[in-house]
């Protein structure tokens, strides 16, 4: 193969039992009598250890005649080979390499002391085994997985770069690393005690007390970890890293399952911390957040799954553009064939159907009393998406569980004769059955030239197909239960958080499935999600809730973008200006002029782009 090329075997989905080895069979080195693609048990030693199984086929990336021949990729019934031409700027080796055919890693983040550096890019890229490396869980190996280096060679390779002195300082001993884990719903599978032991066990800055009041989590902190929500999970697992007292922090994911209002909290907390002196190491997909808490910032690109490169820090404005725009103008690489866009401008502001439903005023209670929420009479118009929007634990699930029939209201009710689909918040799944069985079971589109183009593309489910439900990914099941809520025959689609666990490519890809299949369809839909972006790029009309949370909820009448955008972030005392190069919105940082001055003026997201 060319020096610029990379073989990548999916062992999960090589299954040498089901097939006839048509990818050896066919491959043009191999029938020449070259050993390209033979078993691992006839490439290497007998009595070997093997990463999947003796029968699961090895290629020869010396052999290989790369991408342009692609005979293999074709021919496998899996889609279990990947042969992928590297960029060509790229001329060195990799950082990591798991093993044979296996992922490969090229370049690290770089911390800096009193700073806050995030990574940005796709899932399945190598952010996480990057904060792995630098949290010392991984030793690099810079590519020699069969003969691993040791730690002099790998310092020998950094020497001059600015990750020499932290790589040392780490190998002395001299720096302390603390890190948040990147799924926090793990996290009582390895702590079984109440939520105060866990943090009283970590509490090396005497700080705890502070951090639960300001991340609103002093009524769990007497609860076992496993009855928290996903939300309060992850706000433990954030107070319990920041609690320790380390040099370097890194922090996987702090966003899932957070409000806007918490996530803001949340990303002021990390930048108390840096200015104190620490590092901190963000990965992270809400752009809003990274925009507000990164004071550099390393994008991440390649192909996920197979390879990941990480670039030399920029300014996190010229990231985040050039990881939108697709282009990133250092490395004269683009990263996607088309930009991610956003409107400059209030969305639409008319041109809405009849009348879908009216509902009533509408109450109901949890408990004695503990938690009740009222909701205001109002209607959801055909052929619209109206998205909702507000804090956690005021009532969005509980009103998309009225809606969906799910549980029934003490006062009001929704007895409109619709047919939804409901996409629920939490996505569990413990059916043994594969994914295509699943989705063919719910239509009878499945397969159509249609369906595979504006739900199965989108949706990126080509190659999860054929995995069982129950071994796939947190953001895998997403992207599998938003696909099975749109392939329903119904009046109303109900979506619950559709953008957890997605990375911004996938959230925006999902945005348009959803968004598409409403116009094309005539359809209607209703969107509860945190993320500020897919909300804009999603919605007619805003349904905003407020209260108090896990007290008292109430939901207003739905709104004109504008004015729920508003009411919405002037609760929060959030506002938002426009990127002038690619009309994202980012958030002011608080108390600036623009964040003045748009408070004065009332407009707390659809302001004037920055240049205006």
């Amino acid at each position: 193969m060319a020096d610029d090329s990379i073989a990548v075997v999916d062992l999960d989905r090589c299954q040498p039992d089901r097939c006839n080895y048509e990818c050896a069979n066919f491959c043009p080195p191999n029938r020449t009598g070259e050993e390209c693609i033979v078993t691992r048990e006839e490439r290497h030693d007998e009595g070997e250890h093997y990463a999947g199984g003796a029968d699961q086929i090895s290629i020869s990336e010396e052999l290989c005649l790369g991408e342009t021949c692609g005979i293999c990729v074709e021919k496998c019934p899996f889609d279990a080979i990947e042969i992928i031409n590297l960029p060509q700027e790229l001329d060195e080796e990799p950082t990591h390499r798991y093993g044979e055919n296996s992922f490969a890693l090229y370049g690290l983040p770089a911390p800096q002391e009193g700073r806050v550096t995030g990574i940005l890019g796709p899932n399945g890229i190598g952010k996480t085994t990057a904060v792995h490396v630098l949290a010392d869980e991984i030793t690099p190996n810079l590519g020699r997985f069969e003969d691993e280096p040791e730690w002099d060679t790998v310092l020998e390779e950094y020497r001059g770069t600015e990750l020499q002195g932290y790589l040392e300082d780490l190998q002395e001993g001299d720096v302390t690393v603390a890190r948040k884990p990147q799924y926090v719903d793990r996290i009582p599978d390895t702590f079984d005690g109440k939520t105060s032991e866990l943090l009283a066990g970590v509490d090396e800055r005497g700080v705890a007390d502070d951090l639960v009041e300001r991340l609103g989590i002093k009524a769990v902190v007497d609860q076992p970890i496993g009855t928290l929500s996903g939300g309060e999970l992850q706000r433990v697992a954030l107070a319990a890293t920041l609690v320790r007292d380390a040099d370097f922090y890194f922090l996987d994911e702090i966003t899932p399952y957070l409000d806007i209002g918490q996530r803001v909290t949340a990303a002021r907390l990390v930048q108390e911390l840096s200015a104190e002196g620490r590092s901190m190491l963000v990965v992270e997909h809400d752009l809003a957040v990274l925009d507000l808490l990164a004071d550099a910032l390393h994008v991440a690109y390649g192909e996920p799954g197979v390879f990941g490169v990480v670039t030399p820090p920029k300014s996190t404005k010229a990231g985040i553009n050039q990881y939108l725009t697709g282009y990133l103008e250092n490395e004269n690489m683009r990263v996607r064939p088309e930009a991610i866009e956003f409107e400059e401008h209030a969305p639409r502001s008319g041109g809405y159907g009849d009348t879908l439903v009216e509902y009533p005023q509408v109450r109901k209670s949890y408990g004695d009393g503990e938690f009740t929420l009222e909701v205001d009479s109002g209607e959801i118009r055909h052929n619209e998406v109206l998205g909702i929007v507000g804090p956690n634990g005021i009532g969005k699930s509980t009103f998309a569980k009225l809606l969906a029939g799910r549980i029934d209201a003490d006062e009001g009710g929704f007895d409109a004769d619709l047919d939804i689909s409901y996409k629920p918040q939490y996505v569990e799944i413990d059916r043994r059955m594969r994914v295509d069985a699943f989705l063919r079971s719910i239509t009878d589109e499945f397969g159509t030239s249609y369906w595979n183009t504006e739900i199965a593309q989108p949706l990126q489910l080509e190659r999860i197909m054929e995995q069982n439900l129950t071994d796939l990914s947190g953001g895998e099941r997403q992207r599998v239960a938003i696909a099975a809520c749109l392939s329903r025959e119904a009046d109303l689609y109900l979506l619950d958080e559709p953008s957890a666990h997605l990375d911004v490519e996938q959230r925006v890809l999902a945005t348009r499935a959803i968004r598409r299949y409403t116009e094309t369809h005539d359809k209607t839909a209703m969107v509860i999600d945190h993320d500020i972006y897919m909300i804009d790029l999603l919605s007619d009309r805003l349904q905003v809730f407020d209260g108090t949370p896990a007290e008292r909820g109430h939901a207003g009448r739905p709104m004109g973008m504008r004015e729920g955008m508003n009411a919405f972030l002037s609760e929060l005392d959030v506002t938002f200006r426009r990127d002038e190069r690619t009309g994202r919105p980012r958030i002011n940082k608080p108390g600036s002029q623009k964040d003045r001055e748009q408070k004065r003026e009332g407009e707390y997201y659809y302001a004037p782009t920055e240049s205006e």
